[in-house]
Formats: structure tokens, C-alpha cells, sequence
């Protein structure tokens, strides 16, 4: 399948174009300057892929959860993509996709995505792992102080993936055997489960598809 991926989570963003031969992906180097840079960036993607709007069988978008700005810069560029070009969009969920990727680096019966929330706070989900089926144990937000504790039930047999790996290492180093750092995570991890969904017809349209925030936006106050 021919499939434009969008990964706008955190950290860094990336685009994907799979070609139905070849992947094709180019990331950001300056966060900062997602909101300018991201169409060009598409553009760029889909000629090297050699690929107009109109071949494509369909949008992913990394859903969420992640930064509000940043998811809100991603979703906005897919959904203007998908309903311009009448395609189907893909919201793939940030988590599970971080998972499944990470299967290709560890072995664990258990991976733990983890996102940034708010200053000391993380989005997290414990998935298990069977017969490279996954189901949801517990997904939920913790300030970094309880990740360890939360975590403890899993006796071990567990791989906590992320791109905040060297962070959480030093805030909570009981962590640090299980962590692996997930700079392996882009737009290309969304292709998969995109072509998936839209091999099973679980695509949806631009205009019914929102961003998995799982906070509300507090504007910060100015001082006087």
C-alpha cells in the first residue's frame, strides 16, 4: 500500500511515505520549528518517494498521547491531507505503536511505553505481550515518583520504552535495567498498523478523527 505516516508526538517529528516497495522517511532535527517546517517536510517525502497525494490508499497520523502542541500541528497537516486529497485517515495510537516496535529490541512478556506528560508527570501503559498479540493491563498518568511503584507488579519481566530514557534513568535510577531508549520510534513505526487498519477497512475520515490528548490544555498565566 502507498501510505503518508505523520509522527508528531514529542521530541522530534517525523514523516514516512511507504511506497509499496520502499519506505521513504525524513525527521526534524528542530522541534521548535515543527509548525512551519512539517509541509514542507511532507513535500519533500512524497517526491522522493515519487508519489502524488492522489496514489495514496491512505493518511496515518500518530494519535497521541504526547505534546498538546505537537499533536495538535500533526493531526492538523493529516486531516488537511486526507480531506483534500478524500483518503482515509489512520489515528494510530502513540503507545501502542512505540510497542510494537519495541518488540523488535526486546523479548519482555511486558513493554511499557512512556511519554512526557507536564513537568515530572508521565503517560504510560503497560501492554503484555503473547504470541505477538497485545492487550491493555493499565494505561494512565503518574508523576515520575510513582512509576516505579506502579510498575512493580510485573516482577521484573518487563521493558520500559522511551525517548526520555536517560531522563527517567537519573530521576528514578531503580528503572535503569529495564529502560530502553526509543530513538527507533518515527513515522515509519505508524506504517504497519496503518496498512492494517486500512487492509480491514477500520480507517476513518478527517472530520471524525481527533487527537488523544488525556489532558486538558491550561493556558499558562502572565505575570503582572
Amino acid at each position: 500500500m502507498k501510505i503518508l505516516a505523520i509522527e508528531c508526538t514529542h521530541v522530534f517529528a517525523s514523516v514516512a511515505v511507504s511506497s509499496g516497495e520502499r519506505v521513504f522517511e525524513r525527521r526534524l532535527a528542530d522541534w521548535q520549528k515543527t509548525a512551519e517546517s512539517l509541509v514542507p517536510l511532507v513535500m519533500q517525502v512524497m517526491d522522493e518517494a515519487g508519489l502524488a497525494v492522489a496514489e495514496l490508499d491512505g493518511v496515518a497520523v500518530s494519535s497521541g498521547p504526547g505534546s498538546f502542541t505537537a499533536l495538535r500541528i500533526g493531526m492538523s497537516v493529516a486531516k488537511g491531507i486526507a480531506f483534500g486529497a478524500s483518503r482515509p485517515l489512520v489515528p494510530v495510537p502513540t503507545m501502542l505503536a512505540m510497542a510494537e516496535v519495541a518488540t523488535e529490541h526486546t523479548t519482555s512478556k511486558h513493554i511499557v511505553p512512556v511519554i512526557p506528560s507536564r513537568a515530572g508527570e508521565y503517560f504510560y501503559s503497560i501492554l503484555s505481550v503473547e504470541d505477538g498479540a497485545f492487550s491493555e493491563v493499565e494505561s494512565s498518568r503518574c508523576m515520575v515518583s510513582e512509576l516505579a511503584e506502579r510498575l512493580a507488579a510485573l516482577s521484573g519481566n518487563l521493558a520500559i520504552v522511551s525517548r526520555s530514557a536517560d531522563i527517567l534513568a537519573d530521576e528514578v535510577p531503580s528503572l535503569s535495567p529495564h529502560l530502553i531508549a526509543a530513538s527507533f520510534f518515527s513515522a515509519a513505526s505508524l506504517l504497519g498498523h496503518a496498512e492494517n487498519s486500512l487492509a480491514e477497512g477500520a480507517a476513518g475520515t478527517a472530520a471524525g478523527t481527533e487527537p488523544d490528548y488525556r489532558q486538558t490544555f491550561t493556558p499558562m498565566q502572565r505575570r503582572g
